[in-house]
């Protein structure tokens, strides 16, 4: 299969680009923590262009030190002594025959000033105590570990946090909702005229320093509520003066800015601008808010006119995120109108994501004038060798990322203890420094994976690709596991891409997958193993002792889906308001069932990711589903059920069918057995400690790179 409008050259201002593919920005957090490039950077990008991607857009690159640090592992380009580790980084992607341009960014009001604050203290001593990284690291993930769950709990930190935030700075003082955002509070103060000044020319110092460093170009971030689109708002820039009022005046801060960097790096170095078209205020019942399509596409042809290179084409910010950050139910391609819009607009080249996960799709969007460039940025966490995998004519053996939001959670969750980014499906993702070299060593040893599900294929493919003899012995007649539930919700169809493209992996990498297959002792010495993985999963359970649990109504949430469940009109209760408990009553909600949710705690959706809850609850509630939290089920009788609140009340709501999503135990059984004919025995996924999809095959990396 050959694509070829996605492998034609491009050009983006002087600089000629050998296909159309392109990293977009993203925060990972693999530069170093003085805000220099190193090797886990260098191998990280390496990873994505040997062979592979035509241009690399770096994640966000900070400009000053003192209220613009976004990510406690961000390249900084504020100071002139990290030219040179970037300038290595450089090196390494021309080597791989692809072109760079940095994203200088300012997050504005969007600041964390108390990580900055944190991380600025610890960066004082590095200057004069050598190795002083080497012990802070550890030790400040220690601390955080135990400090960073007291700012979400302490009542003492949540009555005065808002002062933490003293030194965010934005076009005017806007606070930034936090029931929005998932952020904590802020208070971000208004620019004055000199400081906006200095600012500008922060970024175009910045700016001097990327092009020393022999980058190809800039990129400004003008896009997901940062500081150049605070500017752009209406809705966050609401000053009087000549940089605020019309769209002229909002503008005229990165005009400003586009013009010192021309004066000092000549107009022949390309400027690109991450422009956000719609801030999507609309989707969150908010219509007439903010920045719309209209001006939008107003301002891409003004930065057009003020010789902007390329527009990098985005939408939504940190109060809209399911718009800019798309969870599993946004369809494949559904920003296409407004960049085909914006396209159609000016007359220079036109960058753009939107959920494309599919090299066939992406080709589609090139032969219909949508856009002059693919952007991709989760695809390549999930598999950095997308581009070459397509060039090659395989997309089949592309690893597609499924839009599960594990990136953008643990890069938070892992930035304030000092580590990158993951992604659920690919365990090597930011951490190619530690996993580029493992050996081949299996020499043909025969060992048995017992379950299919996504840790035991991780485990299949990875023993296999070091050429051990793997035979995975699945009970169901088709492997996925606990997928084969969580794909049956509305919309969440790219789970099959996990199950399929996991088990086309494990199978490529030589491992074979028997279905049907029930493991005993026996059947193990059969094999005669040298090592056995057990993956045999988790099962979710319903606790026998509420009365009425017996019945033939009461089951799992995950059990009824598996089983793919057809009801109509019946009144169904679900206990539990976890993600699946969430996702069990919107498969019922979709089949026009009246549905309750029971939860014990006093909010709907404990541990649930922001992100995905946005997704899910307004649906819900759109739909007339019904939440009684602070309550507990007492019993279950014949077309009720009796629910308990803490005051210890009672309500009787109808219930024809009951389904627990109440959590998971590990199936661990045949551990034991597997000891007895093999010494070298590992659980891996839910079968060792119950989790994610990014738990189960990180757990199963992790724990097979031990077989030796």
């Amino acid at each position: 299969m050959k694509f070829e409008k996605l492998f034609t050259p491009g050009k983006i201002g002087n600089v000629e680009i050998r296909n159309r593919i392109v990293m977009v920005p993203m925060g990972t957090d693999v530069a170093e923590p003085d805000g220099k490039v190193g090797q886990r950077w260098i191998d990280y990008y390496d990873a994505r262009t040997k062979d592979g991607v035509g241009l690399i857009i770096t994640g966000i690159v900070r400009v000053n030190e003192t209220n613009g640090v976004g990510l406690p592992f961000q390249v900084s380009m504020a100071r002139d002594e990290n030219i040179e580790s970037l300038r290595k980084g450089i090196e390494k992607i021309h080597e791989n025959g692809a072109k760079i341009f940095v994203q200088l960014h300012h997050a504005g009001r969007q600041n964390v000033v108390l990580l900055q604050t944190i991380w600025g203290l610890m960066e004082m001593p590095a200057k004069f105590i050598p190795h002083y990284w080497d012990f802070v690291i550890p030790l400040s993930r220690a601390l955080m570990t135990r400090a960073f769950p007291l700012l979400e709990t302490n009542p003492f930190l949540l009555k005065y946090q808002k002062y933490f935030f003293a030194r965010a700075v934005s076009a005017s003082n806007v606070p930034l909702d936090p029931t929005r955002s998932g952020n904590l509070p802020s208070r971000a103060r208004a620019l004055t005229i000199p400081q906006i000044h200095k600012l500008q020319k922060q970024f175009i110092d910045a700016a001097v320093r990327v092009q020393k460093a022999g980058a190809d170009g800039v990129e400004l971030h003008g896009s997901h509520g940062y500081l150049i689109q605070q500017f752009f708002s209406p809705h966050t820039n609401r000053r009087t003066d000549r940089y605020g009022g019309s769209l002229e005046n909002r503008m005229r801060f990165i005009l400003e800015i586009i013009e010192g960097i021309q004066k000092e790096c000549g107009r022949d170095f390309p400027i690109s601008v991450r422009l956000t078209v719609d801030e999507f205020y609309s989707a969150i019942g908010e219509p007439g808010k903010g920045l719309q399509m209209d001006e939008g596409i107003e301002i891409a042809k003004r930065l057009e006119k003020a010789g902007v290179a390329v527009l990098d084409l985005s939408c939504g910010g940190y109060e809209t995120p399911n718009q800019t950050v798309e969870p599993m139910s946004k369809p494949e391609g559904w920003r296409a109108y407004f960049v085909k819009a914006v396209k159609e607009a000016v007359n220079i080249p036109v960058i753009a994501v939107g959920v494309i996960r599919n090299p066939e799709f992406a080709e589609k969007l090139l032969e219909d004038g949508v856009q002059d460039f693919i952007g991709l940025g989760r695809p390549l966490l999930a598999d950095p060798e997308w581009a070459k995998k397509a060039k090659e004519g395989r997309p089949e053996d592309i690893q597609r990322c499924i839009g599960c939001l594990a990136c953008f959670q643990k890069l938070v969750e892992n930035g304030f203890y000092m580590e990158p980014t993951e992604c659920a499906l690919n365990p090597r993702c930011c951490r190619e420094i530690e996993y580029k070299n493992i050996p081949k060593d299996g020499k043909g040893r025969r060992v048995v994976v017992i379950g299919a599900g996504p840790s035991g294929l991780t485990a299949a493919r990875e023993l296999a690709d070091r050429e051990f003899d793997v035979v995975v012995l699945e009970k169901e007649a088709c492997s996925g596991g606990q997928l084969n539930a969580a794909n049956k919700p509305p919309h969440k169809e790219k789970m099959d891409w996990a199950i399929n493209d996991l088990t086309h992996r494990a199978e490529a990498a030589g491992a074979k997958i028997l279905y049907n297959q029930g493991v005993t002792e026996q059947t193990l010495k059969d094999y005669a193993p040298y090592a056995v993985v057990v993956a045999t999963g988790g099962k979710p359970g319903v606790p026998k002792s509420i009365p009425g649990a017996d019945k033939d109504t009461v089951m799992t949430g995950a059990d009824a889906m598996m089983q793919e469940l057809k009801l109509t009109g019946k009144n169904v209760v679900v206990v539990g308001s976890g993600l699946t408990g969430l996702e069990t009553a919107e498969y019922f909600m979709a089949q026009d069932n009246q549905v309750t949710i029971v939860e014990m705690l006093d909010k709907i959706g404990p541990g649930v990711y922001r992100l995905l809850y946005n997704d899910l609850y307004p649906k819900l509630c759109e739909n007339g589903v019904q939440f009684l939290t602070s309550s507990k089920l007492t019993g279950i009788g014949d077309g009720e059920v009796v629910v308990e609140n803490r005051f210890g009340e009672k309500v009787r709501p109808k219930a024809d069918y009951v389904f627990f999503a109440t959590g998971v135990r590990s199936q661990n059984e045949l551990v034991d057995v597997a000891k007895k004919v093999c010494s070298n025995v590992c659980a891996v996924g839910d079968a060792d400690k119950v989790g994610t999809i990014l738990g189960a095959t990180k757990s199963a990396f992790r724990t097979v790179a031990e077989i030796h």
